[in-house]
């Protein structure tokens, strides 16, 4: 199920396998009404389609009956692994459940039908994914338009506010600047992106992480998890009994793809995962690093700090202190500034009462409390990095050294890099 092959053509344009006649009756009408071949219509459910599938080409587009599966996306996961790339599936099932519509339409189908199946539902579908198949895989004047930002937010520690930057940058790009952007939360056994904005993450990263070879324009757009118009998320809650088992290659591989699909992708990183896939920042070109103002915080932001710029120079970091409070901190801002050698580039006040607000409703903390002194200073942030993809805008006071971030960084020096609209 990815991405469309040199050799689509030469395969069956359309092939179904249900499971009762009725349901059959249905399919054969509405395809010949579309003028789609209906002599691949076999009986057998998605048994018989992982049977066949096996051992002949894949179609263009696939119908699968799941009446008889015990767990649909087990079985999903089966089809996928004899699906050659570019099959777009469309599957129909008896379950009316939105959790399983979700989770299914998460691991990489079409669209998810319920029985009995009616001729207009399934002729929506059928047109729905022939414009898939027929959508222009990449438009090389948007490409030369706009160039693709990444930015890496990593903590010092658990618990500093990485997860409230990263979801409230990745919503202030796609909310109130309108630009396609993609959130990919890496803490692939409790990462928070997607509960933050009150959304069931599904599995597409972990599918992701377990089939690398699959990563394309239409895995992407499958398994990703839309929580505004502009703004899509990967992320996974991975059973905390099965170990992280990857090289790392899958989220390159994402990556990549997020380039040619978005404007802007903000990487939620856990330090962790700085340390064991270090290539993920191979590309990036912002480094978040969200600290407190506290003598661990101090220690670790040395550490990372050293750690960029030894084994990512092409980056500039932009050091967060997060939970900034009027009274006497553990450490203060000047004596941290001379530890790290370095100026502290933003200041977010503690606000324990909007962030409660925010997941008590159910949204990203810039979205809940839009006018809070901590949200101007999240703004600030995200124009300094809109910057990077040729934005003018510059930041209104939260750059505690002084002068605009792109003056102080360089980051008008960093290689451009082009987009590619799917």
């Amino acid at each position: 199920m990815n991405q469309m092959s040199s050799g689509m053509s030469e395969r069956d344009a359309f092939a179904a396998f249900v499971s009762d006649e009725a349901t059959m009756e249905v399919v054969r009408t509405t395809v010949s009404n579309l003028a789609m071949p209906h002599e691949k219509c076999n009986m057998g459910g998605l048994r018989n389609a992982v049977q066949t599938l096996s051992v002949s080409a894949s179609p263009q587009i696939l119908l699968v009956d799941l009446s008889e599966c015990g767990d649909p996306l087990s079985d999903i996961n089966a089809l996928a692994e004899v699906c050659e790339p570019g099959t777009v599936v469309i599957a129909v099932g008896q379950i009316n459940d939105v959790r399983l519509y979700r989770d299914l339409t998460a691991s990489g189908l079409q669209d998810y039908l319920l029985k009995p199946l009616s001729e207009e539902a399934l002729r929506d579908s059928l047109l729905q994914a022939q414009s898939v198949l027929s959508a222009p895989r990449h438009n090389p004047d948007a490409a030369a338009a706009r160039n693709h930002v990444i930015t890496a937010v990593v903590g010092t520690r658990g618990g500093v506010g990485a997860s409230t930057i990263a979801t409230s940058l990745a919503w202030l790009f796609s909310a109130e600047h309108k630009l396609p952007t993609a959130l990919l939360d890496l803490d692939v056994h409790f990462g928070t992106g997607a509960l933050t904005m009150d959304l069931e993450p599904g599995r597409g990263l972990s599918d992701a992480i377990e089939n690398p070879s699959r990563i394309d324009g239409l895995f992407i757009e499958r398994a990703m998890v839309r929580a505004n118009d502009n703004l899509s998320v990967l992320s996974s809650e991975a059973p905390i009994h099965s170990p992280l088992m990857t090289d790392g290659s899958a989220f390159v591989q994402l990556e990549e793809e997020f380039r040619q699909a978005f404007d802007m992708t903000v990487v939620d990183l856990p330090r962790n995962m700085l340390i064991n896939f270090p290539h993920v920042l191979a590309d990036a070109d912002v480094f978040v690093l969200a600290t407190e103002l506290t003598l661990s915080g101090a220690r670790d932001a040395i550490r990372i700090l050293s750690w960029v710029a030894t084994n990512a120079s092409h980056m500039k970091p932009i050091v967060v202190a997060n939970k900034i409070t009027s009274g006497a901190g553990e450490i203060s801002k000047s004596d941290f500034e001379a530890s790290i050698e370095r100026k502290i580039d933003y200041l977010m006040p503690m606000d324990i009462k909007t962030a409660t607000q925010a997941a008590k409703v159910g949204q990203v903390f810039v979205e809940a409390n839009r006018a809070s002194k901590a949200s101007a200073v999240l703004r600030d942030l995200g124009r300094s990095i809109m910057a990077v993809n040729g934005d003018d805008a510059a930041p209104s006071g939260g750059n505690a050294g002084g002068g605009s971030l792109m003056e102080k960084f360089g980051l008008g020096s960093m290689k451009a890099k082009t987009r590619q609209k799917a």
